[in-house]
């Protein structure tokens, strides 16, 4: 019997496809090595570890995948910027790239809120 998909995780693969597409894109046409392989890393993993947390062992191994993911997301924002301002990518893609990122971030945001309220978790004390 199937999993229904949550939509976090649907968004995430769609947006490591896009990444793929991306490093295929630096690699072929603009021969660009270094900033192709990390924006890969990173934009995909964001995914990897929201996969993992569909199996987490508890609330805190949740949480703990999904801060990754959103690790991953920043860095990911990090590497889009540096493309965009070498004029690796264009505005329009750039812009696209950081929109689904954005929304893969607050999701993350929002899910790690929740389950945080859930086992009790208070923000405020670190």
């Amino acid at each position: 019997m199937e999993r229904k998909k949550s939509i976090l995780k649907i968004k995430s693969e769609a947006y490591a496809v896009r990444i793929i597409n991306l490093h295929k894109y630096l690699r072929t046409d603009k021969h660009e090595t270094i900033m192709s392989k990390q924006i890969y890393r990173s934009g995909t993993s964001i995914g990897a570890n929201i996969a993992e947390s569909t199996n987490a062992q508890s609330g805190f191994d949740f949480i703990n995948k999904l801060s990754i993911a959103l690790k991953e997301a920043n860095e990911t924002e990090y590497w889009l910027k540096n493309l965009y301002q070498g004029e690796y990518i264009n505005k329009a893609g750039f812009e696209s790239m950081m929109n689904d990122n954005e929304e893969l971030t607050k999701m993350l945001v929002s899910s790690i809120k929740t389950m945080k309220q859930k086992l009790g978790i208070d923000d405020t004390t670190r």
